[in-house]
């Protein structure tokens, strides 16, 4: 119960303040990805664990999966970060209010989306240009990410609308007065997935989450693309080993 306690917590919390991590982190370097372990005992699982995230998704199976679709919904940009590793919104809806997953029967809520460049996740082998990570809690404490790949194209008008706003300090949260930004804009109209059982790709590393990657890249513009990456021009975990876990694909 602790743990789903924690997990849900991480999901849920301003995931990205400052608060959020006690203890710094990188990607490089002496606090880089090889080291988050020995920075502290919480990140244990991030070296030790056996179903950690990312993954090259390669040989997936395909299966009889249920259908998954977001009840997503525009709302004020009221809770944008630049947390120190990524760009992010987070999401402080009360439960059964805001935007959800769903898949089959269980909902999970939206707590946060956040980016990544270039994709933390591979397909056969390559990577995308980059990635939004959308986290979801359901009210047991089960955590789901989507994982939606973007690649150089068209602008995407969420993204630009997100970009235009970026925070121009890092830790804080702030509310971008007049702005309403909908998640939907983030999504392909194919949902078709990938889905496997992994972590959080950043510490505390917790293991538990199911991962959906949806099949179809969206499109984003290269200037957006470089907009990022003067920021962020390399915030990705290295790929983890699959330790014999089974990746499925919708049909």
């Amino acid at each position: 119960m602790t743990f789903v306690l924690l997990v849900v917590a991480e999901a849920l919390a301003p995931a990205g303040s400052r608060a959020q991590w006690k203890t710094p982190w990188s990607y490089e370097g002496v606090t880089g990805a090889e080291h988050w372990s020995d920075l502290d005992p919480e990140y244990a699982a991030c070296n030790a664990g056996k179903e950690q995230s990312p993954i090259d998704i390669r040989n997936a199976e395909k299966a009889e999966l249920p259908a998954i679709r977001f009840e997503y919904k525009s709302g004020p940009l009221k809770y944008l970060i630049d947390n120190g590793h990524t760009i992010r919104v987070n999401y402080h809806d009360a439960p059964g209010s805001g935007n959800f997953l769903i898949v089959g029967d269980k909902r999970y809520q939206l707590t946060q989306f956040h980016f990544h460049r270039p994709s933390e996740e591979y397909i056969q082998g390559k990577p995308y240009d980059m990635v939004v990570h959308l986290m979801h809690a359901a009210s047991d404490g089960k955590v789901a990410g989507v994982a939606v790949l973007l690649k150089a194209g068209s602008a995407n008008a969420t993204i630009q609308q997100i970009w235009e706003h970026m925070p121009k300090t890092q830790g804080k949260e702030e509310e971008i007065a007049g702005v309403e930004v909908d998640p939907a804009g983030l999504m392909p109209r194919d949902t078709a997935y990938y889905t496997y059982m992994g972590s959080l790709t950043a510490p505390p590393c917790s293991e538990g989450v199911t991962w959906y990657v949806l099949k179809t890249p969206l499109d984003i513009s290269p200037e957006e693309i470089d907009a990022f990456a003067k920021l962020y021009p390399h915030d990705v975990r290295p790929l983890q080993p699959l330790n014999g876990r089974i990746v499925k694909e919708s049909q």
